[in-house]
């Protein structure tokens, strides 16, 4: 290995584990799914404030994530080994490993399909609406995804190809994703470290977007997928275990994440078109109470006056207590 000033030094196994011995109880956690953890956790916290500011009740993120974080991870897994099927389809292979998720390869675009639909159940269901979660979603997104690459680094997975920069990242000799040949001592791309300062940039950079230009109905959450699907790209074209498959010579996982930047063109042209002004509120009036101070709607479906390009919201005194009023009836 090279010398620490010139490298990366990667945890060694006993770090991809915290033992907890307490009496009778002897548990192995894993360091990943910590990471992972504290990632929705912060993530829940954040959207939860924001959320709260914007009219909704302060725990209802929690109604949603019981849908959206089952789905993501499922979708997350299903993702990876779908795209990986020689990790754990082959004579002999144990299929119950292919629900290890403790053990790495949870795939982003497959936990994004799959928390979508989690999140759009979990909002349906509590009154919320889905585009307006989701645009208080996004920069806590890449909170998370930037904690849980922490758990990449301690599994020693994420990294791209050889390297001579003074930040190559040191990997075992052992690890199954080194490609054959290789000497000992090769250092490769950090790709965990850049995914990281990437998405840690891209929340300066939405949230500044947002406050210039009060990104609302899914724009906020379009940018995201714009910006992360843009890094996702590039990090992917350089990874050293890209995903089994390719077309036309693309791996992929990069036309996952150039579909990622489509759809939130996509969205955010669509969005700008139907809903040109701020959203009126966090609710879905007929479902729930409205707050008194919260900025509504008198439908939940668009009106004619959203279509010509009005703004799309009014003050709460007029259109809030006729709401109110329509509920108490």
């Amino acid at each position: 290995m090279s010398s620490w000033y010139a490298s990366i030094p990667s945890p060694g196994p006993e770090w991809q584990q915290i033992p907890i011995d307490f009496w009778f109880i002897h548990w192995r956690i894993q360091t990943y799914a910590i990471c992972i953890l504290i990632g929705i956790v912060a993530a829940a916290m954040w959207t939860s404030r924001r959320l709260s500011k914007r009219g909704a009740e302060p725990g209802v993120v929690l109604d949603i994530i019981l849908w959206a974080v089952p789905l993501g991870i499922i979708g997350a897994r299903f993702y990876h080994v779908v795209t990986h099927p020689a990790d754990y389809f082959f004579p002999g292979a144990d299929l119950l490993k292919t629900l290890y998720i403790w053990e790495g390869g949870n795939a982003i675009f497959g936990a994004l399909i799959g928390g979508a639909v989690g999140a759009y159940i979990g909002c349906r269901w509590s009154g919320i609406r889905f585009w307006s979660f989701a645009d208080a979603l996004a920069p806590a997104m890449l909170l998370a995804q930037a904690l849980g690459r922490l758990g990449n680094y301690f599994n020693q997975e994420l990294f791209g190809l050889p390297t001579n920069l003074p930040w190559g990242l040191e990997i075992d000799p052992g690890n199954k994703a080194i490609p054959v040949g290789l000497p000992d001592n090769t250092l490769f791309q950090p790709l965990f470290l850049y995914e990281i300062i990437w998405n840690v940039i891209g929340i300066v950079v939405i949230l500044w977007l947002e406050r210039r230009f009060q990104l609302r109905w899914g724009k906020m959450f379009a940018v995201y997928l714009i910006w992360y699907g843009l890094g996702r790209s590039y990090l992917e074209s350089i990874r050293i275990d890209p995903s089994e498959f390719s077309f036309l010579g693309i791996q992929t996982n990069v036309w996952a994440a150039f579909g990622a930047v489509v759809l939130g063109i996509v969205i955010f042209i669509v969005q700008t078109r139907r809903h040109p002004g701020l959203e009126p509120s966090v609710y879905r009036p007929g479902r729930e109470w409205i707050r008194p101070d919260a900025e509504v709607d008198s439908d939940d479906t668009d009106s004619d006056d959203d279509a010509h390009g009005e703004d799309a919201t009014e003050p709460t005194g007029s259109r809030a207590a006729k709401a109110t009023s329509s509920l108490g009836s």
